[in-house]
């Protein structure tokens, strides 16, 4: 099926209708079994295959609402470890150019799946994103509804940073409406849709430190009932503890899994 062609299908959403929003989240991992057992085992998600991707992946649930892919990493690509957003394109070419117009990188890709193309970049500062053009994994209305997770950008200047997105992903675009909208919340910047919070972009990162929780990197966050317990299966289950302790929100910690990829738990639900 041309991807192209998914557009106003029930239960189908395409990148066309929701684009510039974070619309996926996918880790890459060197052994997908692994990680299939340490995430069921600590965040209770069950797995099937991702036929919409391809045999090298498979589909996080929970409830029965789809969460994330976790995918078999290729040497040949040469890719971290990592969990990465997705944000929906209306042209994934276009976007590509658009980032290395900006002194950004494209890293992989594009790159043709069963249902549409994405690809991998990396901003100004390093941090790591991709682009999907196509057909969703999931009906993204009902994604962001159950809100499954939420996603924080540290970067050395939220300011610019949103400006470079805002350029690359047409966010704030008056001419085309269901474009995401810009906030400025003192020194953060939170990107929404039609009032619903995607994502936040906050100052004070360092690019040239050796601490991971202080790169440039975008964070993904689940949220969790109890993060003291999560944290507890996550070190019986080979994972390790970053940094943990009381946010403006709640509480939070960011944790490694075996493989290295981190990830933060949070009892901030993804909507606030």
């Amino acid at each position: 099926m041309d991807e192209k062609t998914t557009e106003g299908r029930p239960g189908v959403t395409s990148s066309h209708e929701v684009f510039g929003a974070p619309c996926w989240i996918s880790l890459m991992t060197g052994d997908q079994e692994a990680a299939q057992s340490f995430y069921g085992a600590v965040l209770g998600w069950q797995f099937r295959r991702a036929a919409r991707l391809g045999d090298e992946f498979s589909l996080a649930l929970l409830d029965g609402t789809p969460i994330a892919s976790i995918g078999a990493l290729a040497p040949a690509l040469q890719m971290p470890v990592a969990w990465t957003p997705y944000f929906a394109v209306a042209d994934v070419d276009e976007t590509a150019a658009r980032i290395r117009e900006r002194s950004a990188t494209v890293a992989v890709g594009p790159l043709r799946f069963p249902v549409g193309r994405g690809a991998l970049a990396a901003d100004r500062d390093g941090a790591v994103f991709g682009i999907w053009e196509g057909q969703l994994i999931s009906d993204w209305q009902t994604w962001r509804k159950k809100a499954p997770a939420w996603l924080r950008l540290r970067t050395r200047n939220a300011f610019e940073a949103a400006i470079f997105y805002g350029e690359v992903l047409d966010w704030a675009a008056a001419d085309r409406p269901g474009c995401c909208e810009v906030d400025y919340e003192g020194d953060e910047v939170v990107l929404r849709q039609r009032g619903q919070v995607l994502a936040r972009l906050s100052s004070g990162a360092v690019d040239t430190t050796p601490d991971p929780l202080i790169q440039p990197r975008w964070h993904v966050y689940f949220p969790v009932a109890d993060v003291e317990e999560t944290i507890e299966a996550a070190q019986l289950n080979g994972g390790s503890v970053l940094g943990q302790g009381p946010a403006s929100y709640g509480v939070e910690a960011t944790l490694r899994d075996p493989n290295g990829a981190l990830f933060t738990v949070t009892s901030q639900p993804a909507n606030d």
